[in-house]
């Protein structure tokens, strides 16, 4: 098998036509997620917990464990000798990455360009599997897809040869700016085009769906850089990896970027859902805290526990800035209501770590 040559972009002899239902169902559907997001005063605060989800989600389609739980515990207690680390790390990396992009593009007016995409990397890969594979740089070698261990005449996907890499990416750069039809079914390539150079020597696929959002955000499709889109392709990687292959294979654009418009529709409605509840929650929990606990620190309490549904006693008087026997007075009458539960009871030098099972129920739909 030879390394893939790319088309180059923009792509020619798209079926446009065909698209169409789906490009207009698409475009409202996420039109009506971001009109939630407008409606929320503080989305990156009461939203946090499903950033760590897509970054759990996008992770796991690449082979970690590690659970939304198991992340949050960690930032918690930051015990490194679970066994679970490695694979925590590299969420929370997933996590600083799309932050370090969104900072790049909305504070420091930058634009999504191959420089921030090497810086994007660069922090993907800090301390984590692949900091040994040149993190920020594009690949000088072939690589290859196929089994663990497998050889090269065994692969099922040879990207590129090294010298292609910076004329595609030349390309695919221009594409990222280019005035397309439409700009989701110009998502749509972006992403595969991306996945089909394979330009790193690790971490392809995570910042492959990293540039979804930014993408979205940067073009004013989305009001804040949230789209969570990992549950899609994470509920059945096959059919992803499937699709994807399915152009170098056959050059079938038309059903890779059919599969991604019905992924939008799907996901948005999905993500319309699932904020819907937290707010509803959000509403409810907020009578019950002020009225069970008379304080009035009750806002910054529901803050708190809808941004970090897992925490511990320290980590809440710490952030929350409630004095301390104040907070741990909270504490006690949110435990004893059953408003939150106990995940761990303290223990030496270890603090009490808490859990509010009824946002987690939400995001683990």
């Amino acid at each position: 098998m030879e390394p893939f040559k790319p088309d180059i972009l923009p792509l020619k002899n798209l079926n446009w036509e065909s698209y169409i239902p789906l490009i207009g169902e698409a475009n409202r559907e996420i039109a009506r997620y971001d009109g939630i997001l407008q409606s929320i005063a503080e989305p990156e605060l009461l939203l946090a917990p499903l950033t760590v989800q897509e970054a759990v989600l996008s992770s796991k389609i690449e082979g970690t464990r590690a659970s939304i739980e198991d992340v949050l515990m960690y930032q918690s207690d930051k015990d490194e000798d679970n066994p679970l680390f490695p694979d925590i790390q590299e969420v929370l990396n997933y996590r600083n990455a799309l932050h370090l992009g969104v900072k790049r593009i909305d504070k420091d007016n930058f634009p999504l360009s191959l420089r921030l995409i090497k810086e994007i990397h660069k922090e993907l890969l800090k301390g984590v599997r692949g900091r040994e594979k040149d993190p920020g740089n594009f690949r000088r070698i072939q690589n290859w897809i196929g089994k663990p261990g497998s050889k090269q005449e065994k692969a099922s996907f040879i990207p590129p040869a090294p010298q292609m890499i910076m004329p595609s990416m030349d390309n695919f750069e221009k594409y990222l700016h280019y005035n397309e039809k439409d700009r989701l079914v110009q998502l749509a390539v972006i992403h595969a085009q991306f996945e089909i150079i394979h330009p790193f020597l690790d971490g392809n696929g995570r910042l492959g769906r990293i540039m979804l959002p930014l993408f979205l955000y940067e073009k004013d499709i989305l009001s804040q850089p949230l789209f969570f889109i990992s549950a899609y392709f994470e509920s059945d990687r096959n059919q992803y990896y499937r699709r994807l292959r399915s152009i170098s294979s056959s050059n079938d654009w038309d059903g890779w970027i059919t599969y991604f418009l019905e992924t939008i529709i799907f996901q948005s409605k999905k993500n319309i859902l699932i904020i819907r509840k937290i707010l509803d929650l959000y509403d409810v929990m907020k009578f019950i805290v002020a009225d069970i606990t008379h304080s009035r620190y009750s806002i910054r309490t529901i803050d708190f526990i809808f941004s970090t549904p897992l925490f511990s006693s320290s980590e809440f008087i710490n952030k929350t800035l409630i004095p301390r026997d104040s907070a741990l007075r909270i504490l006690k009458i949110l435990t004893k209501t059953k408003t939150i539960n106990i995940k761990r009871k303290g223990r030496g030098a270890k603090p009490a770590l808490y859990v509010f099972n009824k946002l987690f129920d939400i995001i683990n739909q």
